[in-house]
């Protein structure tokens, strides 16, 4: 059909012509990076990971870096940013390329390697077929070298929540690929994580080949919080926000550990509300009405991407406190209520010290409050443990977990 013969558009009442609420809403999307001038807080932090990834931009290897910080501290949007600044700045006859994986999604090692390689490639330039599924790991390595060395001088692959990846051995030949033989291509790798524990765990020889430099960010105090939103402001329509609808919402993330990604969050469903409810404005009701959907939308998502063995932790904290007229537990008393648990699912019982580990884990994601207490000389000073999230939703959310669904209360 050519132009001049397409049907003109028809008003349809069914239909509005322009959204009451919304004039942009990608701007307020978990995954959008917006300009430079929209970036808060985060020059500094922007400046050291450019100076690691400084080698990509004249053709030579840049350096691997592992980046920590809680959920919404700008971790993700910092990487892409610089990863994005690095490309538009490669040197004459420097071709950089960049990939992000997400391994909440591809947390396998072949599943990784395959999107990588499918993410990387140009088909038409490379002539390399990438299937989705049905080669071996070893497969996709080769065709993800073979499409690396055909299109790229330098690349730089941000792995996400790298912590919930099954293998790390992932890193180890990502980082060795150009030392090995395997590519001309320089490859620098951008690990991220909640968990500032992870290389800790990480086998002896994925840490020596990784070789990282280590970032860490600061959570977002509310000023930053608020800025950051007012930068967002033309989301909306012109005098659709109240005057109080930020400061609320940033008051209410800055609760959280300053988590950016729950404030944003909180303003794209408050608008939701509104519109949901007829309403010319946003006000800030829908704000309390936003932020009570967004933090069990937040709890939830924290505890699905747990480990089974956090979210063995988790239940016995819960059944405790779902069980007992106390709301807080000797880390002990939590322990036994754990190896109970693991027996009856037929799990491994990790040692006491990796159980205490697995809890300040947690409570650094907000799951849990822990408070020393002190019993006096003969005492000692013994750890107390409580659930932030209602008893009732942190169980409900962790038998949804079908290896956790055979657990039944004693």
């Amino acid at each position: 059909m050519t132009p001049d013969s397409s049907p003109s558009s028809v008003d349809d009442p069914l239909f509005e012509s322009g959204h009451r609420i919304f004039a942009n809403k990608d701007l307020l999307k978990i995954g959008h990076v917006p300009e430079a001038d929209r970036i808060v807080g985060r020059d500094e932090e922007i400046s050291k990971l450019a100076k690691r990834l400084n080698g990509a931009v004249h053709g030579y290897s840049p350096e691997n870096v592992m980046i920590y910080g809680k959920t919404g501290t700008g971790k993700s949007l910092v990487s892409k940013h610089v990863c994005q600044r690095a490309q538009n700045a490669a040197q004459d006859g420097v071709e950089i390329g960049t990939a992000y994986i997400d391994c909440a999604e591809d947390n396998t090692e072949t599943q990784a390697i395959s999107s990588l390689a499918a993410k990387l490639n140009d088909e038409s330039s490379t002539g390399i077929s990438v299937p989705h599924t049905g080669l071996s790991t070893s497969k996709y390595y080769k065709l993800l070298w073979k499409t690396l060395d055909a299109q790229f001088d330098s690349v730089i692959i941000i792995l996400d929540e790298i912590d919930l990846m099954n293998d790390d051995s992932v890193l180890m030949k990502l980082s060795r690929a150009e030392e090995a033989g395997k590519i001309d291509c320089s490859v620098g790798v951008i690990a991220i994580s909640n968990k500032i524990q992870y290389v800790d765990n990480v086998n002896e020889r994925v840490k020596s080949s990784f070789q990282h430099k280590e970032l860490f960010f600061k959570p977002y105090d509310a000023n930053q919080l608020r800025e950051i939103m007012f930068n967002r402001e033309d989301a909306f329509q012109d005098d659709v926000l109240s005057e109080d609808v930020i400061p609320l919402s940033a008051a209410f993330a800055a609760q959280e550990h300053g988590d950016a990604r729950k404030a944003i969050d909180i303003l794209r469903h408050a608008g939701e509300v509104a519109y949901e409810a007829g309403a010319e404005q946003v006000t800030e009701e829908h704000v309390r009405q936003a932020q009570q959907h967004a933090e069990k939308d937040r709890f939830r998502e924290l505890v699905n991407g747990a480990p089974t063995q956090a979210k063995a932790a988790l239940l016995a904290l819960t059944e405790l406190s779902v069980n007992s007229n106390d709301d807080a537990f000797l880390t002990s008393r939590v322990y036994d209520q754990y190896e109970r648990i693991c027996n009856h699912l037929d799990m491994d019982i990790l040692s006491v010290r990796r159980f205490r580990d697995i809890l300040k884990e947690q409570a650094f994601l907000g799951v849990v409050e822990i408070e020393k207490i002190n019993k006096g000389s003969a005492g000692g000073i013994h750890l107390q443990n409580r659930l932030i999230e209602d008893p009732q939703v942190v169980r409900e959310t962790i038998l949804e977990d079908s290896r956790m669904q055979d657990w039944t209360r004693e």
